[in-house]
């Protein structure tokens, strides 16, 4: 392929677009603002319809050997740890979604992005912002903070939910703090008492607040999130030091799993969760974002991740189908938005019901606990994730896009 793409931001999903692109032949330039490539200390998980693009891409194994496999999610009450429900995950998941359910840190799946970029001969510039850009019916312009400029015909915002791209395309508008604030933090499984961390995606929901842990690192590390409604802190940083005495008091009532846990971290990190309003476009002629660029996801379906890789290989796929940019981006937002829009709305739902936020919400989980008890709950639970997990981008395309808008 002749044409050049330029991709605004090395991050997850930026380096898998590049990715994506290189294996069907564009040329493609990243550049990412920061002048290092770093990732904070942190997990994330890739369910089976995240996995299923990165089989495609050709780095599933690297990604699994340095991940870990849990067994199950479970949702429990905060203080006595009776769970709601539990989804079985493992060799349930991968033969049920033909595709592996995996917790891997952030910087592990960020270092084997990077590197397969490097190998398919991806240019990466550090320390360069984009800042906006300008088109004509001939030409797109890219412009650089430093007064730069270069031609492209093509440009991806990949530059987070404060992307300056999106704010060019559309107009800068701020993104919305949701009244909550979310801690993370990684210990050495060496310094917890043996078999205290249950080898699952654990979340634990009580009033205002939840709790997940998980393994990484074949079960090394332990990766943990705490979420608290707040309305006192609005920093956006993902590196911002958290008091960790603070963060102890906070779960201090709640079940010793979690206090144990606590009890041997010295350092987190807080910020605050930031959220837009689902966006109607995407493009602007042969301009186009990605991921958090045009659809932030808010943690409680564990897909933002997942959301980026899946829009980088429907993406790649677009542009290698139609020689026409314009045509191709057209559809690739057709594919992707209504399916990103269901779950930014369902994790903002969840939030509600994790924090047992009304007494409706409350209720469900009174029904739920009443249901465990013969099992009822855990199928009901496993069905609802069915139309994240079971989703196969790439099994889906290869027959067809159209199936896909629906979706």
């Amino acid at each position: 392929m002749s044409k050049k793409i330029v991709i605004a931001g090395a991050g997850i999903g930026g380096l898998c677009a590049a990715l994506a692109l290189a294996k069907r032949k564009f040329e493609v330039v990243v550049y990412e603002r920061n002048s290092q490539l770093s990732e904070v200390g942190a997990g994330l998980q890739l369910s089976p319809n995240a996995m299923h693009v990165l089989q495609a891409l050709g780095i599933a194994n690297e990604v699994k050997a340095k991940a870990f496999s849990p067994d199950s999610a479970v949702m429990r009450h905060y203080k006595t740890g009776k769970p709601y429900f539990t989804v079985p995950l493992g060799d349930n998941a991968t033969q049920k979604y033909g595709a592996h359910y995996l917790h891997i840190h952030r910087a592990d799946l960020h270092t084997a992005l990077y590197n397969a970029c490097v190998n398919m001969n991806v240019t990466i510039h550090l320390g360069k912002a984009i800042q906006s850009y300008q088109q004509t019916q001939q030409n797109l312009t890219i412009h650089f903070d430093n007064n730069e400029s270069i031609k492209a015909d093509l440009l991806i915002g990949a530059d987070g939910i404060k992307s300056n791209i999106q704010a060019c395309m559309l107009g800068k508008k701020p993104a919305e703090f949701t009244g909550q604030v979310a801690w993370r933090g990684v210990v050495k499984a060496s310094k917890l008492p043996k078999g205290l961390i249950k080898p699952s995606a654990n979340l634990w929901v009580g009033p205002g607040k939840h709790f997940v842990s998980y393994y990484l690192r074949g079960g090394d590390l332990v990766n943990f999130v705490a979420v608290q409604e707040r309305k006192d802190w609005q920093k956006e940083s993902w590196n911002e030091p958290g008091d960790i005495d603070e963060l102890r008091a906070t779960f201090a009532d709640w079940h010793p799993e979690i206090t144990k846990l606590l009890s041997v971290t010295n350092h987190c990190f807080l910020w605050a969760l930031f959220d837009r309003q689902p966006l109607e476009q995407w493009s602007d002629r042969k301009v186009t974002l990605l991921g958090d660029a045009c659809h932030p996801m808010l943690p409680f379906l564990a897909q933002g991740a997942a959301m980026a890789i899946e829009d980088s290989y429907a993406l790649a796929y677009c542009l290698a189908c139609d020689t026409d940019i314009q045509n191709a981006l057209q559809s690739y937002q057709n594919i992707r938005l209504p399916r990103t829009q269901k779950i930014q709305h369902n994790a903002r739902k969840n939030a509600a019901l994790y924090h047992m936020s009304s007494p409706i919400e409350q209720a469900k989980l009174t029904l739920v606990s009443a249901l465990s008890s013969i099992g009822f709950s855990d199928k009901i639970a496993a069905n609802k994730l069915d139309y994240i997990y079971a989703y196969n981008i790439v099994e889906q395309l290869s027959m067809g896009s159209e199936s896909l808008i629906i979706n």
